[in-house]
């Protein structure tokens, strides 16, 4: 009897996630590799958090590599292209997770932080396709998974810059399933809720944890709650879901 295929498995495909260094980025990456694909972890500037993941990505028995880039710059995206393509041969998955979320109110915002922000929150995944499109067009399969998030798209005071990245970022993601559907690819959204992760700043994760009683499972999320929505989405259970913003916040937000 002919054994049925495994749609969870990402064995022989090879995978690329942004921010990939701790915290959400991280457990995606692993969760890819437990799935069995390859991955290249990145991050802008900690080298040592990037090896750390690639050390336990090869523990599950898949080849890892660490390409460090800002990837809200085009240059360092078309050598990180360059370095991954080098390497591996092709880039089937893509998990846009890199973001910055700095709070300032409107009024002091200045151009130089809207760009900045646009930049590594949305401009970065517009590099991203440009660089590994062609190849997924060339082959007809690929997928593309964009981290957005819910106070971002419900629209949040004092981060008008990240809100309006996120939302440019879902308009991509519906754009691009639209024109590259017919190529095999799928491209998706997730929105995160609150989740529990390592923060720089003290205020940062004081506000995550005043977010528990907006969720009425009753916990925040751990990344490994993204974590597995992305390889759902990567594999082959979720290969007719397209254009699509699953929220994952635990009813925080219906």
């Amino acid at each position: 009897m002919m054994r049925a295929e495994d749609k969870t498995s990402l064995k022989g495909r090879v995978a690329l996630v942004t921010g990939s260094g701790r915290n959400i980025g991280r457990a995606i990456a692993l969760e890819l590799a437990e799935r069995g694909a390859d991955v290249i972890v990145n991050t802008r500037a900690n080298a040592g958090a990037a090896e750390a993941v690639v050390g336990e990505a090869k523990k599950r028995g898949v080849r890892a590599l660490a390409l460090m880039a800002d990837v809200g710059k085009s240059a360092e995206v078309r050598r990180l292209a360059e370095r991954a393509l080098a390497e591996f041969g092709r880039v089937d998955i893509v998990i846009n997770n890199a973001a910055i979320r700095p709070e300032r109110p409107f009024l002091e915002l200045g151009e130089e932080d809207w760009h900045r922000v646009l930049d590594v929150d949305l401009h970065s995944a517009f590099y991203t396709a440009k660089a590994f499109l062609p190849g997924m067009v060339a082959q007809r399969w690929g997928r593309i998974v964009n981290l957005t998030g819910m106070n971002a798209i419900q629209g949040h005071a004092g981060r008008v810059h990240v809100s309006t990245a996120k939302h440019g970022l879902w308009g991509l993601t519906k754009a691009l399933a639209r024109e590259f559907g017919p190529h095999g690819i799928t491209v998706n959204a997730i929105s995160p809720g609150p989740i529990e992760g390592e923060r720089d700043d003290p205020a940062s994760a004081q506000h995550i944890r005043s977010q528990l009683g907006r969720i009425p499972l009753g916990r925040l999320g751990a990344p490994e709650d993204i974590a597995r929505i992305c390889g759902f989405l990567a594999s082959g259970d979720g290969a007719f879901i397209s254009g699509q913003m699953l929220a994952v916040n635990g009813a925080a937000a219906t």
